[in-house]
């Protein structure tokens, strides 16, 4: 079990309540749904963060269940954007401080425009990445979102 992650800490200093599960990962198979067998949760209560980048307004954040797949329509026109794609996993470290298998919403290195994928809110609480590979935290999803400043729009297929 490693220390606390950055996004730890900073949803403790939120005062959120969170939870957290680790887990053995394997560098060959880093899925969320890998994760979410691991720690004993529905694929669609585990999100995966996803980074991205707009033809206009740049870089976003989309969270969505690790058993579904981002919309780049859906995700563009949430961002106000005319197209997205997703970012090449090489650029992930740079832009954000975390590496692929270990990418939260929270604590990036820089505050990204950051979107929620609706079914969050089916859930009372939901599990993302702590900020490392086998690290998850599990917390309400209304008070993620609020920490950071993140809109709930369907963005998924």
């Amino acid at each position: 079990m490693a220390g606390k992650t950055n996004a730890i800490r900073l949803v403790q200093q939120a005062k959120i309540p969170c939870r957290e599960a680790w887990y053995e990962f394997d560098e060959k198979d880093l899925s969320g749904q890998h994760a979410a067998a691991a720690i004993g949760m529905p694929p669609e209560q585990v999100f995966k963060t996803l980074v991205a980048r707009g033809e206009k307004n740049g870089i976003h954040v989309f969270c969505i269940p690790v058993c579904c797949e981002l919309d780049l329509r859906k995700a563009a026109k949430a961002a106000g954007d005319k197209n997205m794609e997703l970012v090449a996993v090489k650029e992930l470290l740079g832009l954000t401080g975390y590496i692929r298998g270990g990418c939260s919403p929270v604590g990036m290195k820089k505050k990204y425009p950051t979107f929620f994928d609706e079914t969050c809110t089916l859930w009372d609480e939901i599990a993302v990445s702590a900020g490392a590979r086998g690290h998850q935290m599990i917390l309400a999803p209304d008070q993620l979102a609020e920490l950071v400043d993140a809109k709930i729009v369907d963005i998924t297929l």
